[in-house]
């Protein structure tokens, strides 16, 4: 333990992973005199050789006095940090760590030591420390307990030229648990629990993350507090929860929620399918089909894998009889009600409350190129919106390989993409010309009969060569034009050229989803 001196197991690689605006802080706050370091998940991430999300510097200098000399700054908290105001970090060779924004933030924050936590969820107050030890000894977890200090002292080299000195300060280990790949808290784990209930969720989802193991005594402490969580504000159990389903290991993280009593608290209704056996179809009970739904789900998208996860969250109340041929009727229109209130008690937004509500309600359409035709599929297109249709199939896929099915994608699926994207082309049938026979008679005093078909299909033939002619007002002119043509000609102008390009057409798409 204590301090490493420059060149210890941090490479001078990883250091130079720290964005410039963040050195020059630290540097800035030497300089007027006050102990700076980088601390926390972004040292951490260092250790790991990753590219650090966010930045915290602790400092014994006081929130005032980093104002002072920060006077671009911002302190709106009750917790000592500063939120400094830095040009855009621009790492070396990876381009912006963040995009779409003016300026980066780092977070300055004077050494700490929090009080009771009366309500589980926040210091009753808090009060500043005069070492960096009291402030490292009050975080949650070991491996983010470790401090970093750039030396303003710069050594010159002739083969790598000048290079700022830097030390880490390890007081609790936190190498030793990185290089181990373990999860354990800084000192007592009931104490730290029961300070922030929430770290308990933090230890899960950094094992889904990082796929590192909970220490036993860690792993005990959350099995004997998990009550806690019950204190915990909602926006913060969606949050770390978010950062889990989003995970690598996500699957793996829903486990260790259901292994330390998490979930009964959090998400009581995925528990109720623990131990319900299913029927013919599924290998897996009604909880475990959900969790390899959920592990096996091919899309990164928030939405589709929450989607897969709850889409039989309804099947233990639906379900009608046992053994081979138990039935689930209608669990996927009640899933939908479910999934609704799960995600709007757990504060997730409208937006991904809708799509995942959406996805969930329609997860068991049914398609067999033998029996649904070209219409059917436009009207599911027209339920869920075309943009939702590659979420659908990649629910549909993580559905089948979370029930032991070894073919994600058989070929009745592959025939249903190619009929989507069949259908959903410009102008591929007359239906899809922004004018149709109705128009012909009401707006052009056209006098039903075949011959409104046939002008159709020329101005289909025309539209199929130049998308930019399906615009109504010249779709109607050009139908003026062809109304005196005799029938057997328009005919013979819109055959060639619509049997010539649908045939195409169909042929890409074909070969696109390996259909024959």
């Amino acid at each position: 333990m204590g301090s490493i001196p420059a060149g210890g197991t941090l490479k001078k690689t990883m250091i130079r992973k720290i964005p410039t605006p963040v050195v020059e802080v630290l540097k800035k706050i030497q300089e007027n005199g006050f102990e700076a370091y980088v601390v926390g998940g972004c040292v951490r991430d260092l250790l790991l050789d990753k590219i650090p999300k966010d930045w915290d510097i602790t400092t014994n200098a006081k929130p005032f006095e980093i104002v002072e000399i920060f006077p671009d700054s911002f302190y709106e908290n009750e917790f000592g940090t500063v939120g400094v105001k830095v040009e855009k970090f621009i790492q070396n060779g990876n381009g912006l760590l963040k995009e779409n924004r003016e300026h980066d933030v780092v977070e300055v924050t004077t050494y700490r030591i929090e009080s009771m936590y009366s309500d589980r969820r926040r210091p009753d107050e808090v009060k500043f420390a005069q070492t960096l030890e009291e402030d490292l000894s009050r975080r949650d977890f070991r491996m983010n307990s470790i401090a970093l200090a750039i030396k303003n002292q710069e050594t010159k080299n002739k083969k790598q030229g000048v290079n700022a000195g830097f030390e880490i300060v390890d007081l609790f280990e936190g190498q030793k648990d990185i290089k181990n790949k373990i999860i354990q808290t800084v000192g007592d784990a009931d104490e730290r629990f029961s300070e922030d209930a929430l770290r308990m969720m933090r230890a899960i989802r950094f094992h889904a993350q990082l796929a590192f193991e909970i220490e036993e005594k860690t792993f005990e402490a959350i099995k004997k507090n998990a009550a806690l969580i019950d204190h915990v504000a909602l926006e913060r159990i969606k949050d770390e929860l978010t950062g889990l389903i989003l995970s690598d290991n996500p699957a793996e993280g829903i486990e260790m929620m259901h292994q330390t009593g998490l979930l009964t608290h959090i998400i009581p209704e995925l528990e109720k399918g623990f131990g319900v056996a299913q029927n013919r179809h599924h290998i897996h009970t009604i909880y475990k089909h959900c969790v390899l739904a959920l592990k096996y789900c091919p899309s990164k998208k928030i939405e589709v894998r929450l989607a897969s996860l709850f889409h039989d969250i309804a099947k233990p109340q639906t379900k009608r009889g046992e053994g081979l041929y138990a039935t689930f009727y209608n669990h996927d229109h009640v899933g939908a009600r479910v999934v609704r209130k799960i995600l709007t008690r757990l504060r997730f937004s409208n937006e991904i409350t809708e799509k995942v509500t959406m996805l969930v309600d329609n997860h068991m359409f049914y398609y067999n190129p033998d029996e649904v035709g070209e219409a059917s599929v436009r009207r599911l297109i027209k339920k869920v919106g075309l943009e939702n249709m590659k979420d659908l199939m990649d629910l549909r896929i993580a559905d089948r390989l979370g029930s032991g099915t070894p073919k994600a994608k058989p070929y009745k699926l592959r025939h249903l993409e190619y009929v989507i994207d069949k259908v959903s082309k410009d102008a591929v049938s007359v239906k899809m010309l922004k004018i149709n026979g109705n128009d012909l008679m009401k707006e052009l005093n056209f006098l039903p009969g075949p011959k409104i078909g046939a002008i159709l299909d020329v101005l289909l033939a025309e539209v199929i060569e130049d998308a930019k002619k399906n615009v109504r007002e010249f779709l109607l002119n050009r139908s003026r034009e062809l109304e005196s043509e005799d029938l057997l000609k328009l005919r013979e102008m819109a055959k060639e050229k619509i049997e010539e390009k649908k045939e195409e057409d169909d042929q890409e798409i074909k070969g696109k989803h390996w259909v024959k």
